[in-house]
């Protein structure tokens, strides 16, 4: 047998997927997994679907003697401890020069440990970001490869085929920087996707609590939305699920999921940072906060007898009225949520010295990936317009466009409120806006409590300098 191209460690639905798509792009690719039932399979599934260039292995020294110099090796296993372990499975049959590549969701400072000690032993390392899910994986994800360039170089020709391809913006896949930088705008996309999943179901909220819309008309409404600003995937899926009928009883599907939502930690990882790194991003952690409480399920339901009672105002609602008005403030929101993430990454690349390209990142995510949406060549363009934009919300095109939406999006958060329905994700996104557009804000009070109960001093308005003052006695003496 000829020596492949390129190998694939790791062969769950992802790695079986994505391994499918490299041969299919025609790169012969030799494949390995600890369980050698799951190699078969996907060897089975290669020859299904196009006698395409998959060669198995069952055991790593044959696997990596396959594959030819310098050779590659992407890994899709779970994040932490397993990528340790099949580092050290493969690395001790890799020659210097060789590369690794984790395609994972992997926390990015052990991409920049793992780095480290391969470059030790002679080995370069590439922690790659694939979004877009099983089908994505399968037909074209959006790659955010981050690491060693040199590492990028030699795979280059392989994404650039293997990405999803956009026409008016090329292949999704670009070299994202050095060190942890590919995981950790993997990790952000994430979190923006946290986002917009929230204010989906919000939007979806209102329009069913209060407008009383159908599931069809849901159906309906979504299909409509996706034709025009809000067209995304995201959207698309929704569409979808809502015209989808109940295969083991009455009804829509969607009314028989239990509402308590699964994470796997990336939205976690993406609040904490914004934490660690003073980035407001209240939509991304109003997102993260709605899963933790749709996970008290039992909490809930009893909350629910205590707190009895219809909470609507029972007045009538203009539905027609009603569905624009919630388009606008999803749009409205979406903003917020992406200028947050985008603030988030800026943030780190500063800190971290990456040099990060917004816009670039943009592009890479306009196919592919879970957040795909139109919307992202607007984004593209504003900082194509202005590369050191501060925040997306002052982009000229964006903010007219905030402006034009916010009587519609306070409308929607009014009515939510007055209904007695949550919109946490949409709330935030318009606190934030409206916290942002002020020149002055409540927070003179909070310094002025903080040195007067802990001295920690203030600024002035019309003066220069740092100030303390004895509110304490002050305030004694003029009650005495």
């Amino acid at each position: 047998m000829a020596l492949t191209r390129i190998g694939l460690a790791g062969l769950a639905v992802m790695g079986q997927n994505l391994a499918l798509n490299i041969a299919e792009k025609g790169f012969p690719i030799s494949v390995y997994n600890r369980t050698t039932s799951k190699v078969d399979e996907t060897v089975q599934r290669a020859k299904v679907e196009g006698n395409l260039p998959v060669f198995g292995f069952h055991d790593p020294a044959s696997f990596v003697s396959s594959i030819q110099k310098p050779r590659v090796v992407i890994m899709l296993v779970k994040a932490g401890a397993p990528v340790d372990q099949t580092i050290a499975t493969l690395a001790a049959h890799l020659d210097q020069g060789d590369c690794i590549v984790d395609g994972g969701n992997e926390w990015y400072e052990n991409t920049e440990r793992r780095e480290k000690a391969m470059e030790e032993r002679g080995l370069l390392y590439l922690g790659m970001g694939v979004s877009g899910g099983e089908e994505g994986a399968r037909n074209g994800p959006s790659l955010m490869p981050g690491g060693s360039f040199e590492a990028y170089k030699y795979i280059e020709d392989i994404l650039l085929k293997v990405a999803a391809q956009v026409p008016d913006s090329g292949p999704c896949v670009t070299y994202i920087g050095k060190g942890g930088s590919g995981n950790f705008v993997k990790m952000v996309h994430n979190g923006i996707e946290y986002g917009d999943m929230q204010l989906i179901a919000e939007a979806y909220d209102v329009l069913k609590s209060v407008g009383k819309l159908t599931n069809s008309e849901l159906h309906q409404v979504f299909s409509e939305w996706n034709k025009g600003e809000l067209l995304s995937f995201l959207i698309e899926i929704t569409a979808d699920i809502f015209g989808i009928k109940d295969d083991k009883g009455e009804g829509y599907l969607v009314d028989k999921v239990l509402d308590k939502t699964g994470m796997k930690g990336t939205g976690k990882w993406t609040v904490q940072q914004a934490a660690e790194l003073s980035v407001a991003a209240p939509t991304i952690e109003a997102s993260l906060d709605s899963r933790f409480l749709s996970g008290l399920k039992d909490e809930r339901v009893e909350a629910s007898k205590i707190f009895q009672g219809d909470y609507s105002t029972g007045l009538p609602v203009d539905k027609a009225q009603l569905i624009e008005d919630v388009r606008q403030a999803l749009y409205a929101s979406k903003i917020c949520s992406y200028a947050q993430g985008m603030n988030i990454i800026k943030a780190k690349s500063s800190e971290k010295g990456w040099g990060l390209n917004l816009g670039e990142l943009a592009r890479i995510w306009k196919g592919g990936c879970i957040i795909r949406a139109i919307f992202l060549d607007r984004i593209k363009k504003a900082y194509d317009r202005n590369p050191n934009l501060a925040n997306l919300l002052v982009d000229p095109e964006f903010a007219q466009e905030i402006i034009d939406r916010q009587a519609a999006w306070r409308r929607v958060v009014c009515l939510a409120i007055n209904n007695g329905v949550s919109t946490p994700g949409m709330s935030a996104s318009l606190a934030y806006f409206d916290s942002y557009r002020r020149d002055r804000l409540p927070a003179n009070l909070v310094q002025a409590q903080r040195d007067y109960f802990g001295a920690r001093t203030y600024e002035r308005v019309d003066m220069p300098g740092s100030f303390h003052t004895e509110w304490f006695k002050i305030a004694r003496n003029s009650k005495i």
